[in-house]
């Protein structure tokens, strides 16, 4: 009897054991120790969840004992936790390479592992390292396939971005699309970006006409459900200097170096007496700034309820310049209000909202007469300010020529401002209507107004071509503005547990206008810009001084695209866009454009067995068509933009006449992307490796101004001839990244990633009647120094080939002549190639001498954590870029590098270096004597700091306080004699707008990118 009613009892206390239920609350914190909010946390098995709140803190009702709770997060490994008591701990582990990430890819989102494209992604904890001052500066290095180059070093400075080469004449950047509207990268502000993912391939087909130069889609910062208010607080001060300056000739070297010129020329020493002359006049350090302030501060405020999100922020940036200061400042504020809202379990609203502001002044830059080319180019003897304390004038003789002034009293007498006020943003929704069905629509616009000034004062350099003869003020007021309607539905269905499905089917509607009016005044009062303005001007205008634009473009398209994996391992994409465009002609406005992407991740198959070494393993391919209509408005029509001057009684009239040649047979360029890959993941998941070999073929290029007969007039102002459909270019190359990511304990982890990308640019054809489009200056009066022609790389240039100096007279006696090239040759002259072999150098004998384009760029970088303490270091390189030398003028009196002190003087005393006199030789001419190998390495970015302990820390309400220091563009390995060997700025096109890269890579006096120190603060609340 008692063992029953023993075994009776022990039964109830069992019962009574498992059936025992506890609310159970806790906290989650990230690897280092911070609260981590909006972490879900969920019952397995079990529809019970929720999400930490700002605290990271969670509360679980009636949990049974021994339940499992499982902890996710995107960028963190999922944790599974038993319950045994009511209160639990979480520390989540960085896992930001998870398969399991969502990346969007255009009109919806696909795991990382489903994705089968050419897609990278960088997300804001880069961004936050980098602390880029414009967005596109954090794609250099981070992203292969990728390379980013400085059009000026000047603040606020436009950059190009190039994706898998350059393929065309015309524009070649990517579109940028900010949370699913058509919107401008630059403007935006770093802090507002959640992640940046760049579409490569084919994939980007779902843009259609504007994917060709692939796609960049941003996805700016939301608040978080069930989080307290979150106030972030990023700020940074520091200063600027240049990253280098060129080794120039000094007073003294200048007037013995003339000397021997003047004598080698039968000409009266310019300097007899040079004792006393010194060091003279540094016009770099005269120019160049020291200590050139930059300040930078963000605020976010965020959170969300159940059912509501929000985040408000602002920024204010404001840089000056290296090269004169606030004469080429560049101020920036922005404002955004981002809002989501759950109205139902099926209906969801979004909204987010920009304003940028953006104020910017600028110097004459990168050409023949810019400051920089003067500073490189005063001689050092000259003194910045004469006896008055007036700013001296260079002297007009033969020798400095008319174009050569004081820079210092050229940015004294810049005067000019530009502003820029920009409001976009998108309203959207999205509506299940069924299970598995979801409906999609967005609204996003974009519109800006900007006003510039520039005022020309009345000045005399002494006879230069900088002389103003009469003041004048000219002013600009643009609007632009564009709105953008997307509508698409999306269909998941999984069949037979096997097969998934996901299809989406849509349309969208583009429509950008706008205008423009600049005028021009004269004779503005007191000579100064506080009058300069053009109601205050009077003065009678000698020629045409208005002027202006407008525009009205529209673009209807349809899109679709079916998705579809058996069992995760096979994966099949299909997508199609129709685009119809009010940019081509009746019978070319539409476009169809196909693609198709495969992937098969072979580390699912039974036969790949559970290996410790391989975790995933992927192979992927795409193939299909974008096209790329980035030219000016109605090639296709004959429009009154020229201008004209008739005779009516008598009387010069101003009037309008044909603008460009009209091409009704004109259409978009188009591109055919290929590619192959593999996404691989190495033990345990520490090691990622990605590599895709790729072919860009672009046909139909849109080239303007083809050759035609002058007689029909495009020799007029405004007129030009017309742009054709007339050539094609391939790039084909491969990328490789390897990521190693390691955590050694919980207070100590490090991360390394490396990429490289190997790019092969040829011009396939050029049919515009002569085969060769030129464009690019080099010195005065020159053939155009680069070309574009079929089976040599894009914008290669075009000159002589030398091969040393001649040493003595019986070398020049054996030689071709050279006379043809604008002088006989004499001992210590540059000895050029008779490549054809005629006996005589002249034009039939220029060829390719290098290209802008390099063989391969690569990035590194380097994170470490070691308790409180944070490490990181970004780096760059390119390798096999040419650059022409072109700041030097050759005039005889301008200064010189001090390269030239190891001149030819005699018989074997140089064989690089030619000799100096101010008789006539042909060694000024384009050869590859002033080409040179601009490969180099930069450090970009090295950042320290320092998280102060948590309990610290919140004890004063703060949740996370963190000082750095960083130094920007540290330091740049390269041969490379001048400023900067990543500038990439080439000539503005016919078009007014895009940029060509026929004629980059020509240095007149880079404004360099400069060295940045920083020191910052991050605070949450």
């Amino acid at each position: 009897m008692k063992s029953k009613l023993l075994l009776t009892v022990l039964l109830l206390f069992t019962s009574f054991a498992f059936s025992q239920t506890f609310d159970v609350s806790g906290t989650v914190l990230d690897g280092s120790g911070l609260s981590l909010p909006g972490v879900n946390v969920k019952v397995k098995s079990s529809s019970q969840s929720t999400t930490t709140d700002f605290d990271g803190s969670f509360k679980l009702l009636g949990v049974p004992k021994g339940t499992l709770i499982v902890f996710s997060y995107i960028g963190f490994k999922t944790q599974e936790v038993a319950v045994s008591g009511t209160n639990i701990t979480v520390k989540m582990s960085d896992d930001a390479r998870s398969l399991d990430e969502v990346v969007v890819i255009g009109y919806g989102t696909q795991k990382k592992r489903e994705v089968t494209g050419a897609v990278s992604v960088v997300d804001s904890k880069t961004l936050d390292i980098l602390k880029p001052i414009k967005v596109e500066q954090a794609l250099q290095g981070t992203v292969s396939g990728v390379n980013v180059t400085t059009q000026s070093g000047a603040p606020g400075a436009k950059l190009d971005i190039r994706i898998r080469g350059i393929a065309t004449n015309g524009e070649n950047g990517p579109q940028a699309i900010i949370d699913g509207y058509v919107g401008d990268l630059s403007l935006l502000n770093p802090n507002d970006i959640e992640t940046i993912t760049v579409l490569k391939d084919a994939q980007a087909a779902i843009y259609g006409t504007i994917g060709a130069n692939g796609i960049i889609l941003i996805t700016t910062k939301m608040g978080k459900k069930n989080s307290k208010t979150k106030i972030s607080l990023n700020s940074y001060s520091g200063f600027q200097e240049a990253s280098r300056k060129l080794p120039m000739l000094n007073a003294t070297e200048y007037a013995l170096l003339l000397n021997e010129s003047y004598a080698n020329g039968g000409k009266a020493l310019p300097y007899p007496n040079v004792s006393g002359l010194g060091k003279g006049t540094d016009w770099q350090k005269e120019v160049l700034g020291t200590g050139v302030p930059i300040l930078n501060t963000d605020l976010t405020i965020s959170g969300g309820s159940e059912k509501i999100t929000y985040a408000i922020s602002g920024s204010h940036l404001d840089q000056e310049g290296i090269v004169g200061q606030d004469k080429s400042g560049f101020l920036r504020n922005t404002a955004r209000i981002a809002l989501g809202a759950d109205l139902s379990d099926k209906f969801k609203i979004k909204t987010n909202v920009i304003y940028t502001y953006f104020n910017r002044k600028s110097i004459n830059e990168n050409g023949l007469g810019s400051v920089l080319f003067n500073a490189l180019n005063v001689p050092a003897t000259i003194a910045p300010y004469d006896a008055n304390g007036d700013f001296t004038l260079v002297p007009s003789t033969t020798g400095l020529g008319t174009e050569i002034i004081n820079p210092l009293a050229q940015l004294a007498n810049t005067y000019n401002d530009y502003n820029f006020k920009k409001l976009n943003g998108n309203f959207g929704f999205d509506y299940k209507i069924f299970k598995g069905f979801v409906l999609s629509s967005s609204i996003g616009f974009n519109t800006s107004n900007s006003e510039g000034k520039t005022f020309g004062k009345q000045i005399s350099y002494g006879g230069k071509v900088f002389d103003v003869q009469r003041s004048s003020v000219t002013q600009t007021a643009t609007n632009d503005n564009d709105y953008s309607f997307d509508i698409y539905g999306t269909y998941t269905a999984k069949i037979a547990e096997n097969h998934n499905i996901t299809a989406t089917l849509g349309n969208t509607i583009f429509k950008t206008w706008g205008n423009s009016a600049n005028a021009t005044g004269f004779d503005v009062p007191n000579n100064s810009w506080e009058y300069a303005d053009l109601s205050l001007t009077r003065g009678l205008p000698t020629a045409l001084n208005t002027g202006g634009y407008v525009y009205d473009q529209r673009r209807l398209s349809y899109f679709g695209r079916a998705q579809y994996d058996y069992k995760g391992k096979y994966l099949l994409s299909a997508m199609i866009r129709r685009d119809s465009s009010t940019k081509f002609g009746p019978g070319n406005k539409v476009g169809y454009f196909p693609s198709f992407t495969a992937g098969w991740v072979v580390s699912d198959e039974g036969f790949f067995g559970e290996s410790k070494t391989v975790n995933f393993l992927k192979f992927r391919a795409s193939y299909g068509t974008l096209g790329n209509d980035q030219i000016p408005n109605n090639g296709y029509l004959s429009l009154l933009t020229g201008e004209a001057t008739y005779v009516f009684d008598g009387n010069l009239t101003s009037g309008k006449a044909t603008g460009q040649i009209p091409n009704p047979d004109l259409k978009w360029e188009e591109a055919k992307k290929f590619d192959v890959g593999l996404d691989l993941r190495l033990f345990n998941d520490k090691v990622s490796v990605v590599a895709d070999y790729f072919i860009d073929t672009r046909n139909d290029l849109l080239i303007p101004n083809i050759p035609v007969s002058g007689i029909i007039g495009i020799g007029a102002p405004g007129a030009s001839a017309p742009t054709l459909n007339a050539g094609s270019v391939r790039n084909s190359g491969f990328e490789f990244a390897i990521d190693y990511k390691e955590k050694f304990s919980d207070s100590f982890s490090m991360s390394v990633g490396y990429n490289i990308t190997f790019i092969k640019n040829e011009v396939l054809e050029v049919n515009n009647g002569t085969g060769i489009i030129e464009q690019g200056g080099f010195g005065v009066g020159q053939p155009a120094a680069s070309r574009m022609e079929a089976g040599k790389p894009i914008g290669y240039f075009y000159g002589y080939k030398t091969d040393g100096l001649f040493q003595n007279q019986a070398e020049v006696d054996a030689h071709p002549s050279q006379l043809a090239l604008g002088a006989n040759a004499a001992p210590g002259d540059i000895r050029y190639v008779d490549l054809n072999g005629d006996g005589v150098i002249d034009t039939k004998d220029k060829t390719n001498i290098g290209d802008p384009i390099p063989e391969a760029t690569m990035g590194f970088n380097f994170q470490l954590n070691y308790k409180n303490l944070d490490f990181a270091l970004y780096s760059f390189a390119s390798v096999g870029n040419d650059m022409v030398r072109n700041y030097e003028r050759v005039l005889s009196d301008a200064n010189r590098l001090d390269y030239v002190l190891d001149r030819w003087t005699g018989d074997g005393t140089s064989t690089t270096v030619p000799r100096v006199t101010t008789g006539a030789t042909a060694n000024n001419v384009l050869s590859d004597y002033f080409v040179e190998d601009a490969s180099y390495f930069r450090i970009q970015n090295i950042q320290l700091g320092y998280t102060l302990n948590p309990n610290v820390s919140q004890k004063a309400g703060i949740t996370k306080l963190r000082l750095y220091a960083g130094v920007n563009n540290l330091y740049t390995f390269t041969k490379y004699k001048g400023f900067d060997p990543g500038s990439s700025a080439g000539p503005t096109n016919q078009d007014g707008v895009s940029q060509s890269p026929i004629g980059a890579g020509i240095d007149y006096g880079f404004y360099p990118v400069p060295r940045t120190y920083l020191l910052g603060l991050n605070i949450n609340f």
